[in-house]
């Protein structure tokens, strides 16, 4: 395949670290852009590019960053805000850029009942500016993040694309579902292709620690209580990073035979797991038992997600193949050893 240059978005963060490392090994070339905000560990931000042969020196601008050998000129990082509207038609110019993959966005469903500002900036006026720099620039191919949460609390499952997602029962959500409105939009009237991906529950190595994986390993480590809501009786279609990275990087690259410019697509497990059974696997990965504090429910999460993701299987042969044992013993070894 010939290799392409393709931006990517929140380079810095869990998803989009991993996406970009296997564009790199698939020989592509990548200009990655973060603002690395502190909303959480900006150490594991900064040693998740070190990963990827971009090391810091000195200040944090753009001048002061630079690229290793590890993957050499093929790997280019940008720290600039998506809200910036001066900033990001610049990098564009500088960089011939055949697609743009964004999965930088304001996390959490949580921190989005405290700090909502943050939300508008960078889901809606950032992902605005990524659209008009695709229509500009001549961009064939954007692929951006949504997300499961956009289902609210729906009780037809398992949650599939044609359901409706009129009713999001957070600010994240209603972020990620007018993300999908505005890329239909432009869809239509510029004529570029857009895809949206429905994330459901990713984990693996390099997580946020903000997600119920990294919270809960580490806590237990820890002996320290684990945060149990709705007295436990949630369930979640938990998927593991490397399926989730060999599902985006199909969308990115492979032609689809979709009559249509615009398309949304569920990216899960489709095997969703009761949160208690998760804790328990949790708890045979580091052979110690959680002290758990029942809690109600938490305002803006949903009582249960399940993936159906046969659209995405149909158009791309997406097929996720890792057990939740198995990635959860991952992610305990990397947790181990980043941690020591």
């Amino acid at each position: 395949m010939e290799s392409k240059t393709i931006l990517v978005t929140g380079v810095a963060g869990f998803i989009g670290f991993h996406v970009a490392n296997r564009l790199l090994e698939l020989g592509h070339c990548v200009v990655g852009l973060d603002n690395i905000n502190d909303y959480y560990d900006v150490n594991l931000k900064l040693d998740r590019l070190a990963q990827l042969g971009i090391d810091k020196i000195g200040a944090q601008q753009e001048s002061k960053w630079t690229s290793s050998n590890t993957f050499g000129e093929r790997m280019q990082f940008t720290k600039i805000n998506l809200e910036d509207r001066d900033a990001l038609p610049k990098l564009f110019q500088k960089h011939k850029i055949d697609m743009v993959c964004n999965l930088a966005a304001q996390a959490g469903v949580r921190y989005s009942l405290e700090n909502p500002n943050a939300y508008a900036d960078s889901n809606l006026i950032g992902f605005l500016n990524i659209l008009e720099c695709c229509r500009h620039y001549n961009i064939s191919r954007l692929v951006y993040a949504s997300s499961s949460s956009v289902y609210g609390n729906s009780d037809y499952v398992p949650f599939i694309e044609t359901a409706n997602v009129d009713h999001p029962i957070s600010l994240y959500a209603a972020t990620k579902k007018a993300n999908e409105l505005m890329a239909h939009t432009y869809s239509h009237l510029y004529g570029f292709e857009t895809i949206g991906l429905r994330f459901f529950t990713v984990y693996g190595p390099w997580g946020r620690p903000d997600m119920a994986m990294f919270l809960f390993t580490d806590a237990i480590i820890n002996d320290k209580p684990i945060k149990v809501f709705n007295n436990g009786d949630l369930s979640r279609d938990f998927t593991y990073i490397d399926d989730i990275v060999s599902g985006v990087t199909s969308t990115l690259l492979k032609p689809s035979d979709s009559k249509s410019l615009y398309n949304l697509y569920n990216i899960g497990n489709s095997q969703p797991v009761q949160l208690l059974d998760y804790i328990e696997a949790i708890e045979e990965a580091l052979n110690k038992k959680a002290t758990k504090v029942l809690l109600p429910m938490q305002a803006g999460d949903v009582k249960q997600t399940f993936a159906d993701v046969g659209a995405l299987q149909k158009q791309y042969n997406y097929k996720p193949e890792t057990s939740v044992k198995d990635g959860i013993t991952d992610f305990v070894n990397w947790y181990n050893n980043y941690y020591n």
